[in-house]
């Protein structure tokens, strides 16, 4: 019986791999999709983590959102009542005007206490934290996040002698975990995320995720 031409093993194999590439091509670009739709984000995401990942995001939420809350009310814990954002006290001017090292010293003194330091600084956390414990805007929540850490960092400057690490300390931590609740989409597992997902604005504006 005579041999089809084109239809030989060789064909055969090179047309499985092509039908191989291809599909993994269109799970590459779906990807990020596929993330925002399954109930444990990603092929190597257990439930177990996803859930360890919301925890970590109510934890991290609630720092943030406490720092708000006493410097806010004075709780009496590292605000005392009398120094409470409504009892006339600044948010902003203790901890900057008492920056005494690091290049920024004298930028950080000249904003100390500023209407635009304290409104900045407790919208800053009440939105991030705010974020963080619905598991809505973890995008932007891990950006002005960083940014807040990044600056804490320049105002407490690690570099200098004395220091518990002057590299890595509780602001880079903080900083890297929003990063990765955010990557991981860790608002979908006992958050918001899934229904925030959902509003047009956000599909159309995929940083607001």
């Amino acid at each position: 019986m005579a041999r089809v031409p084109g239809k030989g093993p060789e064909q055969s194999q090179r047309r499985k791999r092509e039908i191989k590439e291809d599909a993994m091509t269109i799970t590459g670009r779906s990807h990020a999709a596929h993330l925002e739709q399954v109930e444990a984000p990603g092929s190597m995401l257990t439930h177990a983590a996803a859930r360890t990942l919301a925890v970590l995001r109510v934890a991290l939420g609630f720092v943030f959102l406490w720092a708000f809350l006493d410097k806010t009310f004075g709780f009496g814990y590292a605000t005392p009542s009398a120094k409470a954002w409504i009892n006339g006290g600044s948010p902003t001017k203790g901890f900057l005007a008492s920056v005494d090292t690091g290049p920024f010293q004298s930028f950080f003194h000249n904003i100390a206490g500023t209407p635009f330091a304290d409104w900045a600084f407790m919208l800053g956390m009440l939105g991030i934290g705010l974020a963080l414990m619905l598991g809505i805007g973890l995008r932007i929540a891990a950006v002005a996040g960083t940014a807040m850490m990044a600056l804490m960092w320049l105002a407490e400057w690690p570099l200098a002698k004395g220091s518990s690490n002057p590299i890595v300390d509780y602001h880079v931590i903080y900083a890297l975990g929003a990063i990765v609740l955010a990557l991981t989409y860790a608002g979908h597992t006992w958050g918001l995320g899934r229904l925030w997902l959902r509003i047009p604005l956000v599909q159309k504006h995929r940083w607001l995720i």
